[in-house]
């Protein structure tokens, strides 16, 4: 993840919750939304909040996209459409995390070797390959969900950009820097638990909109056992959210000593495949 231009921290100050959403956006989207501001830490402790909101809004319409290029084209030139939305509404913010933490990771050096390694702007191999594979694995993916009724495909896909952006948040709460106050992840360091609190009621009420929502759709030709399925869904998902996120950023602070903003990134985006998956092996 790339990191913003920063001010030093401003004690007692107060930002408008339109301040804080904006900066949601800008930092994790490419939606326009023009706006200056000044990305204090305080400014983006309290965003953190929303990212679920944004994660929820990136879904819907990479959701929209999807639909309206399978009306156009055939399954697999509408799901890598669908996909390239994907990765432009986010910039490959997330993508780049998951690249520098593979190269890192997957170097089996020594901690500060594989920090200096994340830090290095040049992509390795093994950053290239991991991009590789999991972009083979999102487009398989959305393509079994384009195939899917639109109420399944819309669900699986929200949901999921909903949680794994809670789950950023979480991470930042939950496990300590690994270059003490350095980079993008030192940005961060004030996110706690009122923030994690607030983020986690944001996401349950926005999956409970969404699921209201994509219910409703579907009310007139949903089955008892399509419904099931999705009820399902909906209780497993966060749980799998928590319980995916929480083995692999505590595997992932093992090694390194704590997270930085890349591994944000790219846990992200490894949540983000995870519950596509759980959708296709649940959703009919």
């Amino acid at each position: 993840m790339s990191e913003p231009k920063s001010q030093q921290p401003q004690d007692h100050v107060v930002y408008p919750l339109s301040h804080q959403i904006v900066a949601a956006f800008q930092f994790l989207s490419r939606i326009p939304i023009r706006k200056e501001l000044d990305f204090t830490p305080e400014l983006l402790r309290r965003s953190a909040v929303y990212y679920p909101l944004v994660g929820a809004t990136i879904g819907v319409c990479v959701w929209a996209a999807g639909l309206l290029f399978a009306w156009l084209l055939p399954s697999w030139p509408a799901a890598v459409l669908a996909l390239i939305v994907w990765v432009w509404l986010t910039g490959g913010l997330h993508l780049d995390g998951w690249m520098d933490t593979a190269d890192g990771l997957l170097s089996y050096r020594s901690r500060e070797r594989m920090l200096e390694i994340m830090k290095d702007s040049r992509v390795g191999a093994m950053g290239v390959l991991a991009c590789m594979l999991l972009i083979l694995l999102k487009l398989s993916l959305i393509l079994s969900l384009l195939q899917n009724s639109p109420v399944q495909s819309g669900l699986a896909i929200v949901t999921a950009t909903i949680w794994s952006r809670w789950f950023m948040t979480r991470a930042m709460q939950r496990w300590p820097k690994a270059r003490q106050g350095e980079g993008l992840a030192g940005q961060f360091r004030a996110v706690g638990g009122r923030e994690t609190q607030e983020s986690t009621v944001l996401a349950l009420l926005l999956t409970i909109g969404v699921m209201l929502f994509f219910l409703l759709l579907a009310l007139q030709g949903i089955e008892q056992s399509a419904l099931m399925k999705t009820m399902l869904y909906i209780i497993l998902h966060p749980v799998v959210a928590w319980g995916v996120g929480t083995w692999a950023a505590g595997r992932i602070s093992h090694k390194l000593g704590g997270l930085t903003g890349d591994t944000y990134g790219a846990l992200n985006e490894g949540l983000e495949a995870v519950l596509l998956m759980l959708a296709v092996l649940i959703l009919p």
